[in-house]
């Protein structure tokens, strides 16, 4: 026996270097951290949701606050970025505008998840004439256009910001519902599933334990790619005059009400506008990048 090897066989199991298993979690946020266009997306998300919740310390004034001496200005060092036709103040309608995109996205998000998940189990799991009756559901309500069922929904209504949550909840859910119905399709043959149900496990038991969590990193990135597409259809739904009500801000609404002067007063379209652009790539970089980290098939 040789001198190295006495002393490697001396060496206490402690000081041994032992390789430490990475958990799904952990490699999932490494991917996510080497994807730089996703660590943008989640930066513009923070910033996003950062302006939205201290809106009311970062405006230079109140969203409705109107001086008509100063109308139509162009931006400056007294309005940075300019004012509208009745003298309020462009850079704090932007601010305030994007607590209102939060407010309107997260709210049908919220509202899609309950009910999808909830629709999109029970057709998973339990097949028959439940998965029959919410199929017949989905495709129906996929023969109709999402966003003129939104515009009628708001021709019925009218317009306001909980009519727009509600219009854009009735239309948000099916995606949801077709995702989990098919994930749980496919999960609810599984050996753990078939084990459970061996030893007398329930239902609710089943979904809870074993089917929604593994269900979950596909749904959490099909809502946050949902969310651009909700900001989207609600600057939409303003621009054609049908989503939110003065004087409460939005993008879209300040893209709408700006065409009139649109050739002359240039910056009232483009900073709206911009904000819109940058909010939906920001939670596209985002959803792309939790999609590539929590892809199974990307473990290394």
């Amino acid at each position: 026996m040789t001198t190295d090897t006495a002393n490697a066989e001396a060496q206490p199991t402690s000081a041994l270097k032992i390789p430490k298993h990475r958990s799904l979690l952990q490699d999932a946020a490494r991917r996510f951290s080497h994807n730089r266009l996703a660590v943008v997306g989640l930066v513009v998300v923070l910033l996003l949701i950062f302006v939205a919740i201290f809106a009311d310390f970062l405006a230079p004034t109140r969203y409705d606050k109107s001086v008509l001496s100063e109308a139509l200005q162009f931006p400056s060092s007294a309005h940075w970025m300019g004012t509208d036709a009745v003298g309020r103040d462009q850079l704090s309608r932007i601010i305030y505008g994007a607590r209102t995109s939060l407010v309107v996205a997260l709210s049908v998000s919220a509202i899609a998840i309950l009910i999808g998940v909830a629709l999109g189990a029970a057709a998973g799991l339990l097949g028959g004439r439940v998965d029959f009756a919410v199929t017949r559901v989905i495709e129906i309500m996929t023969a109709f256009p999402s966003i003129l069922f939104a515009l009628l929904i708001l021709s019925v209504f009218g317009s306001g910001l909980v009519n727009v949550i509600f219009a854009l909840s009735i239309v948000s859910w099916i995606g949801l519902t077709r995702l989990t119905r098919a994930q749980l399709f496919s999960l609810r043959e599984k050996d753990y599933v078939l084990a459970s149900r061996a030893v007398g496990a329930g239902n609710l038991y089943i979904i809870r334990r074993h089917l929604l969590p593994n269900a979950l990193p596909a749904l959490i990135v099909m809502v946050t790619l949902s969310i651009p597409v909700i900001i989207f259809a609600e600057a939409g739904l303003s621009f054609l005059g049908l989503g939110i009500n003065d004087p409460l801000p939005s993008w879209g609404k300040m893209v709408g009400t700006s065409s009139a002067y649109i050739r002359v007063y240039w910056h009232l379209a483009l900073f709206p506008t911009m904000m819109i652009a940058i909010t939906t790539l920001g939670f596209t970089f985002l959803g792309d990048g939790l999609r590539d980290a929590l892809d199974p098939k990307m473990l290394k």
